[in-house]
């Protein structure tokens, strides 16, 4: 029996559906995760590149995400870092550092 979509694949959907609704061409270049745990949450730490080209939209977009609400079943975005930026040719690579914890 399938629990659905882990928490990897739901943080992946809901950056792309941020940025599309902001205009943004993103995609996923790699993404993996490790599971994380505290005395008191657990849940796990994501490791994410991204590709986009850079525009002004972009600019404002990074520039928000660790703001950012996203709705994740069963679980929250507790931190959201832009780890680094890199321009390579027309294109921007993104690497994003999240922590996301089950909710209980």
């Amino acid at each position: 029996m399938s629990r659905g979509p882990d928490a990897g694949v739901l943080l992946e959907r809901a950056l792309l559906h941020h940025a599309i609704q902001r205009g943004i061409d993103l995609s996923i270049v790699s993404a993996g995760w490790t599971r994380w745990a505290s005395a008191t949450f657990a849940g796990a730490r994501h490791d994410l590149l991204l590709a986009a080209t850079p525009s002004s939209a972009l600019d404002a977009w990074i520039a928000d995400l660790p703001d950012a609400e996203f709705a994740l079943h069963g679980h929250l975005v507790a931190d959201l870092t832009v780890e680094s930026r890199t321009h390579i040719g027309d294109r921007l690579d993104l690497k994003l550092g999240v922590l996301t914890v089950e909710e209980r």
